[in-house]
């Protein structure tokens, strides 16, 4: 952490339980992320790994409009690119921050980029990596920890955790978890008597035919919000630099 980068602002509060992460291009995308948002999704992260940085920025601009108009409380994170975050920003989309992976720009500095206002997540797995997030909690806002089960979608290079592999993460970090890695519906109740704060979906919520029905499933399995969460205009405002 470098002196001049700003520390996190105080927060809303942050609901994870329900953690969409897109893929595909197309407006199947844009739809399944209203639809995810307007069931009571708390985050929806723009992922597309194959797009161009303008590609991905009109995704964004598109995501974000739509999740706004069906519930503003939702935030909106661009996966590994705070300097798409920041242009979305800068047109005035409601683009809240960003996900980094371990090979991304670094903490500080995209933390300096966007803005003591800005969430910004970590991708970790690992007790090591865990720690290392735990040394940066006044720049971020919560962790990714995976993978839950092996994916088609993604290989991290590490060993699958399971449900019994989260509770000692939990207890290493102040930071909250959110488990990634061919979650499914199901899962949620188990993973949620670990101590995450969620989970995070990729297929099962894309390839879904009505995506509002699992969300409904996976917030039932981690039971009742802990916070209020007004689905209302009014959600923190969106600083512009």
């Amino acid at each position: 952490m470098t002196s001049s980068s700003p520390m996190r602002a105080p927060q809303d509060p942050l609901d994870l339980r329900c953690y969409l992460v897109t893929s595909g291009t197309g407006r199947r995308t844009v739809e399944v992320a209203a639809a995810a948002a307007a069931a009571g999704a708390g985050v929806v992260q723009v992922r597309a790994k194959e797009a161009s940085a303008a590609e991905l920025l009109e995704l964004t601009s598109a995501v974000a409009e739509a999740v706004h108009a069906v519930r503003p409380a939702t935030r909106v994170l661009v996966d590994d690119r705070p300097d798409v975050a920041w242009a979305a920003r800068l047109r005035g989309a409601a683009v809240h921050g960003v996900h980094l992976g371990q090979d991304d720009l670094p903490v500080a500095d995209a933390r300096a980029l966007l803005g003591p206002e800005a969430i910004i997540g970590l991708t970790t797995g690992t007790l090591e990596l865990v720690h290392a997030a735990e040394a940066q909690r006044e720049m971020l806002d919560y962790i990714g920890a995976g993978p839950f089960r092996l994916t088609p979608t993604k290989d991290s290079g590490r060993p699958p955790l399971g449900v019994d592999g989260y509770r000692e993460l939990v207890a290493a970090t102040t930071l909250p978890i959110v488990a990634i890695g061919d979650v499914t519906p199901a899962d949620a109740a188990a993973l949620a008597g670990t101590g995450v704060a969620g989970v995070v979906m990729v297929r099962a919520l894309m390839e879904a035919e009505d995506p509002g029905a699992v969300v409904r499933e996976v917030l039932a399995g981690f039971g009742a919000s802990p916070f209020p969460l007004p689905a209302i205009p009014g959600d923190r405002e969106i600083s512009r630099r």
